[in-house]
């Protein structure tokens, strides 16, 4: 998937395109170039985008969704109610495909063990709880969230396949937990401090790294409805890393954020006076934050192919990009629609940012940075967003 493309990540609204007609339905049985065989067809096709594809006929376009077609990026997002009084705590997880300007829910996740997300909850009126999801190794990981009782809800990940519209079950957390740090370096994803029902400074300082990679390619799809055991979990397991000096970073949610062989991450969110570390993968070892790095760390932040990071001041709506030579944030725009940016996620050229539960899109690839907005589906609100692969469909 060539998420450098910034043509292909979310799109912007819906253009106008031809509307197809029955006849369209004599061409299925066809073949999808005349003369060419099917595979060699789609060889043929890949080089094309999948907009043109999608407008010219059906045939073209269920091809550009089968597992046998490049993925184009696409955004995922976790939902809720939308209205302002309800203490409903559904969280629904869809996808927004950028070429057809459609929403899709996801599959439903496993009943067994039944997903008990606390969103909202009567004792905080005034703020959300965390649902904390990772993307990595193309695919979507929700990883800790609150149960009604305050105790960590998910004691191992839960994880989205879009290639094969599938949810897994990931490896059991030596330590589950909630209110913690949660990032992705290199495909591997990592939590780090938090707590359960109540704090602990073990599991304060505490690090965790899974690597999606190290899956065992023979072994199968937990099925959905069974508990794993240990033995399914073969080369999929967490590893204790270096842990952290003190339990500092446990006091929110935080996005840890990989970035050219390092994961970053603050203590706090917003303008708030916070403490900033540094993982060195490949040392593992942490070491402190560069001073301008965290000073302009105003709000959430999220890295393009782990190399160039952008934040959203969310008290002025300001887009930032870091200059690692000079250790300083520089601006790319500022706008209204960004303020209360609540967290983003880039790729493919784009940025989209999650603002008060609205979808803003950014295109920080062009040479003027354009903006817009995504609409949700009715009655419904951004919680987190991601941009991941395109779900494949059955032809």
């Amino acid at each position: 998937m060539a998420l450098s493309t910034p043509e292909v990540c979310t799109a912007s609204p819906a253009k106008q395109r031809r509307k197809l007609t029955q006849n369209d339905d004599d061409h299925n049985q066809q073949p999808l170039l005349p003369g060419l065989p099917d595979h060699i067809a789609q060889a043929c096709l890949s080089l094309v985008h999948p907009s043109i594809l999608y407008s010219v006929c059906r045939s073209w376009r269920r091809v550009i969704y089968t597992r046998s077609f490049p993925p184009f990026p696409s955004l995922y997002a976790l939902l809720s109610s939308s209205s302002s009084s309800s203490l409903q705590n559904s969280i629904q997880f869809y996808n927004f495909d950028p070429i057809s300007s459609s929403w899709r829910a996801l599959p439903t996740t496993p009943p067994d063990p039944p997903l008990h997300l606390f969103l909202r909850h009567p004792s905080f009126i005034s703020r959300n709880l965390p649902i904390q999801t990772v993307s990595a190794s193309g695919k979507l990981v929700l990883l800790a969230a609150t149960t009604h009782n305050f105790f960590p809800a998910l004691p191992r990940p839960l994880v989205f396949d879009p290639d094969t519209s599938r949810w897994l079950f990931g490896p059991p957390l030596a330590n589950p937990r909630r209110w913690c740090a949660a990032g992705t370096l290199s495909g591997a994803v990592y939590v780090a401090s938090g707590i359960r029902s109540h704090f602990s400074i073990d599991i304060a300082r505490s690090v965790e790294k899974w690597v999606l990679s190290k899956k065992n390619d023979n072994s199968s799809p937990i099925p959905i409805g069974r508990n794993p055991t240990r033995n399914e979990h073969m080369g999929w397991e967490w590893e204790r890393v270096s842990g952290l000096r003190d339990g500092r970073f446990s006091r929110d949610a935080i996005d840890a954020v990989g970035w050219r062989g390092k994961l970053c991450m603050v203590n706090v969110k917003g303008d708030a006076v916070k403490d900033g570390l540094v993982y060195d993968a490949e040392k593992d070892a942490w070491q402190d934050m560069p001073e301008g790095m965290i000073a302009g760390w105003t709000g959430p932040v999220a890295a393009m192919d782990e190399d160039v990071m952008y934040v959203v001041d969310e008290a002025k709506g300001a887009l930032r990009r870091y200059d690692p030579a000079r250790d300083m944030w520089d601006q790319i725009l500022e706008s209204e629609s960004l303020r209360g940016a609540d967290q983003i996620a880039a790729g493919g050229g784009r940025v989209c940012v999650v603002c008060r539960g609205r979808i803003v899109v950014v295109d920080v690839a062009a040479s003027g940075p354009r903006l817009w907005h995504v609409e949700a589906p009715s009655g419904l609100e951004a919680v987190a967003i991601h941009i991941l692969p395109r779900m494949s469909q059955p032809v």
